[in-house]
Parts: C-alpha cells; structure tokens; sequence
C-alpha cells in the first residue's frame, strides 16, 4: 500500500524525469524522431538543421556584444541587389551561412537578399543535393536600438546544375520546400522550425549551446486579437487596405503591435493569433518583402501551424516566382484574420469592376 506522502513523492519524480527528458530534447534528436528514420536523408536533413543552429549560436553571440564590439553596428556605405542600405551585420551574418555551409558537404548552393546571384559552393556540389535560401538578418533597422532581429531560412532540394548562376530551379513555387522556419533573436534566442511536419520552437540554452524544446506542434489561433501593420504607409496604399484599417478601428477587441522586423511580428502571432500586413503601395503594388527569402518560407511555417499567408488574392506558397529576388505583398496569420483582410480586396475589386 502507498502512502500519501509515498505517492507525492512519485508524483515529483515523475515531473522531474518528464522535465529531464525535455530538457534532453535537442533539435537534432527532434529532426530524427520527426521523420522516424536515421536513413541518409533523414540524416542529411538532421545535419542541415545543426547547421542552421551553429550560424544562429554564431550571430547571437555577436549580437550579445555587438555594442561592445568595433565596427559590428552601423552602416557599410554600400547598398544590396534590392537599392538597400547594407548594415555591417547584415554582412556578418551572411557570411556567417556561408563559412558555415562551406563546411557541410551537403549544400551546393546558397541565395540570400544580399547576394545578387546564388553563391555556389564548388567542392559541395559533386554531393550536394540541397539549396539554402535565406535572410540573414531580417529587420536589421532595429539593430542601432537594440531591438529583435531575426534570420529566416529554407531548404529545397536541388535540381539541375544550373551553372549559369540564373538559378532557375528555385523559381518554383513555395510548396518546393522541404523544411523552413526562422531564428529569433530577443531576450532569448529561439529557432523554429518545420519539415512538413508541424511547427516546433527550440531555446538557446547557453550554457549547454544546444537549442533545447520548448513548444512542440504550434497550432496559431483560428483569429487572435493583433494586427501588425506599419501604418505609416496608410495614404500609400489602395482602398481595400485602408478601409480594413479604418475596420479594426472602429471594432473593439484589436490591437495594433508592430515591431519592424517581420520575425519577431510573426513570432507573436503565430502563438497569440493575429495578422501581419505588408501590402504593396499603389506605386509598387509588388510590395517590399521577398518571396523566396522571407514571405515562402513564412507561408510554409503559418500553414504547417493551421493558419494562411496570401498575397491579398493568392495563396504565398502558389505563388511562382520569375525571378529571384522577386518581392511580393504579404497577408499572413490566422486563417479566419486572412481572410476578412482578403474580404476588402474582393470588395475594391468588385467595386472597382462595376466602375
């Protein structure tokens, strides 16, 4: 017979060994127990993963000291392939991927925003099967203020040699992609990730410089109370994007949180529920985010969690691309919150047909 205090004892033995085999839970063994299987590929998906992770313990150490550091803030004086000004960090953060993808053996081939043609990586690409699409530091704006920035990835298979450097097997669309997800760095540094099976969230243990689980199988809100919108371009915008503006406005139970940087946006939605707009203008109805480094991988993770992500009248991940760093407007979040935003696109349309 088991006494109370006997059973209470169990009980916090229980929790203790549950608490221990989560805090054992490493990205790499998650990956493997995702896909079941220590096959090569399942192996090579594994790799990918942990190397993702080295380039994101990397940045964050940087960023941690970035203050303290010469010549790690700032801008460089130079603008990217997009008209943009460079950040000295977007630049270490880029050439964080690529010293880290040199080494994998896995990766032949790397595209990021601030590259104007793919990088390709010779002694990988006789083994390589994979391309890694990125953005190395999303939101950089922030950096001088010490706010969340964030890196966005995915992984497609490759296809073709495409020596060229056209890279025209990456204009596909975003259901192409065999894993994405993004790192967060705040307060702590988080990655989720997804590989077609649901949504995970790992923390930086620094101590341990493992990224440990912490949600498994995310699932967003099918609406939440956020809109995360950069209202400053109101007057910049068609119609159908301010009269749903003038929307929220007039309805109780919203609340506008935007940040400026598309990660940490995006983070706060996908565990409370909302939506985040970025529209195009009516000078650039393409809008400003990139399809392939930012809106596709995002789409694929919103999906995967049981929300949407469109472009106002399509869906992100039908979209195909044209070129490579092609942009694209971007509506993304719960899927009741998407599609009341795309109710006034039809609306303006409509409208706009009988005109």
């Amino acid at each position: 017979m088991v006494n109370a205090q006997t059973g209470e004892d169990l009980h916090i033995r229980l929790e203790e060994t549950q608490a221990l085999d989560r805090d054992c839970t490493t990205l790499s063994r998650h990956v493997l127990q995702q896909l079941q299987s220590f096959s090569p590929d399942a192996q090579d998906i594994s790799a990918l993963m942990n190397r993702i992770a080295l380039a994101g313990k990397l940045i964050a150490r940087r960023l941690t000291r970035a203050g303290l550091v010469e010549n790690a803030l700032g801008f460089t004086g130079t603008v990217n392939v997009q008209g943009e000004s460079v950040k000295k960090m977007d630049i270490y953060a880029n050439d964080v991927f690529i010293s880290v993808f040199k080494q994998s053996g896995l990766v032949c081939r790397l595209a990021s925003e601030e590259m104007e043609k793919p990088y390709y990586i010779p002694e990988n690409c006789p083994i390589g099967r994979y391309t890694l699409l990125y953005d190395p530091l999303d939101g950089s704006s922030n950096l001088d203020t010490n706010l969340n920035v964030g890196s966005i990835f995915s992984i497609r298979q490759q296809e073709g040699n495409d020596e060229d450097g056209s890279a025209r097997d990456l204009l596909q669309s975003g259901r192409k992609q065999i894993a994405a997800g993004y790192i967060l760095y705040g307060p702590s540094t988080m990655l989720v990730y997804s590989i077609g099976r649901g949504v995970h969230a790992f923390t930086l243990d620094p101590s341990l410089g493992e990224f440990i689980l912490a949600n498994e199988d995310i699932k967003i809100p099918d609406h939440g109370p956020i809109y995360s919108v950069n209202e400053g371009n109101f007057w910049q915008w068609d119609d159908s994007m301010r009269e749903y503006i003038r929307y929220v406005h007039r309805h109780e139970g919203y609340t506008a949180r935007y940040g400026g940087a598309l990660v940490g946006d995006f983070h706060r939605i996908l565990y409370q529920g909302g939506v985040f707009l970025y529209p195009g203008t009516v000078k650039k109805p393409e809008g400003k985010l990139r399809l392939l480094y930012e809106s596709a991988p995002m789409a694929y993770l919103v999906e995967q969690a049981g929300g949407r992500a469109s472009t106002g009248t399509e869906e992100i991940l039908d979209v195909l691309a044209e070129e490579l760093h092609q942009r694209t407007p971007l509506v993304i979040g719960s899927k009741e919150d998407v599609a009341l935003v795309e109710s006034f696109v039809k609306e303006q349309k409509r409208i706009s047909n009988q005109g």
